[in-house]
């Protein structure tokens, strides 16, 4: 029989404690009745000897010390999950909040996921196409991998998240099931309505599962949004078989949820005045991408967080570099100039993305167009750099063919428009059309053999 306690010993902000607490455990999900009317919903975050310290989801407002029931639920928090999810939309802490009902039939499972061995994990293969293709054709996206983007303030990262929504696949040939769980934290109420809107309008609603929380929702929820749209993801993959694509944004308000609890319970700040804890909070979540064997489904990352002024050595993209593989920069200079989306080339990169291209995956040149691309661009901003010092006209006629490879690589393979859908193939022959600004002598990270099949044929070579 669960035990039912009367009265708080203290409220600090959207904690609770609670004495002569008896047979609780870490992570128990707590219910409280307030004014014998209010109910909400909490989670023991620290224990000392018969004291328990009690996040509340949905603030300590109304509460005080003597007008509280608290009851022991004796489970974790635990999320109902089923193939229905997709097309709904939750709240931060999965009640679904569209007007449709809660889920028929439903199991639960612990937002906390479950242990996996490791051996039982499989190695990413095959890509997943975005249909951008400065992430498709020189950062690709693998499945199981879990691949940030770094973006910051005012840049369109919103946007690019709602195109690979809708855009997202397994490329052209496959009949494989693919699904999109969606998760927002700390999202103003017009960002969420177009996030609504744009997956509505484009026809992608039925495979995409929604998660919201709001900026004005607790910050204790935001803690818990992301550990929910995976544990709905981990469900989906393994147990329906799906491969399923998981955007998390913003992972910057989920850090500056944790400062702002660890601050409230008193912990000693580490860097920026972030918890100690951040990195292993961060590896939890992204360790929660994969593929397990025995299932024919995956799980792929790709959390979105704005760099706080830009700082990409800021402790949120650099403890997040750490755990992940790889990352996609966006780039204000570009933003500036009009080019979407705004990917900054030479700082992305994908760690995974060799064994996932390729013969057999996308086409045979993939890679050695990849790395001729890095390289002529890299070659750009030399010749950029030497221009504005010595002017323009000055320059070799070799570094003026770079600077207008530059020009034309920025406007067509890195811009492209917020509705254009590209194919691999129209990627990889987008990169060669525009390899062909530049000799073929210049062409050094690429096997002659494909040079001479793939490298577009000008007219006056065949005469």
């Amino acid at each position: 029989m669960a035990i039912e306690y009367l009265g708080l010993s203290s409220i600090n902000g959207p904690l609770v404690v609670l004495d002569g607490v008896q047979e609780a455990f870490f992570d128990e999900i707590v219910e409280f009745v307030v004014d014998g009317n209010i109910k909400k919903m909490g989670r023991i975050v620290e224990l000392n000897e018969d004291k328990a310290v009690i996040q509340v989801f949905e603030g300590t407002e109304n509460m005080s010390l003597t007008n509280t029931h608290t009851r022991l639920s004796g489970h974790p928090m635990e999320v109902a999950v089923s193939p229905d999810m997709l097309g709904r939309t939750f709240n931060g802490i999965g009640i679904p909040i569209d007007g449709l009902g809660s889920l028929g039939s439903a199991d639960k499972r612990d937002v906390n996921g479950l242990p996996l061995n490791p051996v039982r994990r499989e190695y990413p293969r095959n890509y997943i196409r975005t249909g951008i293709s400065a992430i498709d054709g020189l950062t690709t996206l693998i499945r199981g991998q879990k691949l940030p983007i770094f973006s910051g303030n005012g840049l369109p990262h919103d946007q690019l998240a709602a195109q690979i929504v809708k855009q997202a696949s397994l490329g052209d040939n496959s009949d494989e099931q693919f699904a999109v769980v969606f998760g927002a934290m700390g999202v103003k109420h017009d960002v969420a309505d177009y996030f609504r809107k744009a997956f509505e309008e484009s026809g992608v609603s039925d495979h995409v599962c929604m998660f919201l929380n709001m900026a004005n929702d607790p910050v204790v929820e935001r803690l818990i949004t992301p550990k929910v749209a995976l544990t709905a993801a981990e469900y989906l993959a393994f147990e329906c078989n799906m491969h399923i694509l998981v955007i998390l944004t913003d992972m910057t308000s989920f850090a500056e949820a944790m400062r702002e609890v660890s601050s409230s319970r008193g912990e000693i700040p580490s860097r920026k005045g972030y918890p100690g804890y951040l990195y292993s909070e961060f590896a939890t979540l992204y360790e929660r991408a994969g593929i397990v064997e025995g299932s024919n489904g995956s799980v792929t990352q790709l959390p979105i967080l704005t760099m706080p002024n830009d700082d990409i050595t800021h402790p949120i993209p650099d403890l997040t570099g750490y755990i992940t593989e790889g990352q996609v920069v966006l780039d204000r200079n570009l933003h500036g100039q009009s080019v979407y989306p705004p990917i900054s080339i030479l700082p992305s990169l994908s760690r995974l993305m060799k064994d996932g291209i390729g013969k057999g995956y996308t086409r045979e040149d993939h890679q050695d167009l990849a790395n001729q691309l890095f390289s002529a661009y890299a070659k750009v901003g030399e010749a950029r750099n030497l221009a504005s010092v010595i002017g323009e006209d000055e320059l070799s006629p070799i570094d003026k063919q770079y600077l207008k490879f530059g020009e034309e690589f920025e406007k067509r393979y890195v811009g492209q428009g917020p509705t254009e859908n590209r194919t691999i193939m129209q990627t990889l022959d987008l990169g060669w059309e525009l390899l062909s600004l530049l000799p073929k002598e210049e062409l050094d990270r690429i096997d002659t053999k494909l040079i001479e099949i793939y490298y577009p044929k000008k007219e006056n070579e065949g005469a």
